[in-house]
């Protein structure tokens, strides 16, 4: 059995570039900028996107899911965002939600690798659901 490699966690200057790119990724969301969107994530059939009520297996299914997505008639406050690097090429990105059309609280979750054509969502995970348990608005 092979040992555990050491990884550089958060290294800075991966950890600002994740950041960036949520950021950019949230703003395309808030506008349904479908291109933006779906350019963020990678296109393989193995990307996997779960959504509040919806699924995508592959980006074929993604692209035709955002086509029908209306423009948001909400905003969305994050909260507790969460962005953990492990080397330069893998992050997880996760925080919390709240939409101003809805009592349930949000979670997301996306795994992003540096691919040779960038940066890419790899898989994400969205759910709601009210709030059962007393929250930090802020991640430790």
């Amino acid at each position: 059995m092979n040992a555990p490699r050491s990884l550089a966690l958060n290294q800075p200057d991966t950890l600002a570039e994740v950041q960036a790119l949520f950021g950019a990724y949230e703003d395309a969301l808030m506008r349904n900028d479908r291109a933006a969107l779906n350019a963020f994530f990678w296109s393989h059939p193995a990307v996997t996107r779960y959504g509040i009520a919806d699924r995508q297996w592959g980006h074929e299914e993604l692209v035709r899911y955002r086509a029908e997505v209306p423009d948001p008639d909400f905003t969305r406050v994050l909260h507790g965002v969460r962005i953990s690097t492990f080397g330069a090429d893998t992050a997880v990105v996760m925080c919390e939600f709240r939409r101003s059309d809805t009592p349930l609280h949000g979670f997301q979750t996306q795994t992003w690798m540096r691919l040779p054509e960038g940066w890419k969502i790899v898989s994400a995970h969205v759910s709601m659901v009210p709030l059962t348990f007393d929250t930090r608005m802020e991640a430790p």
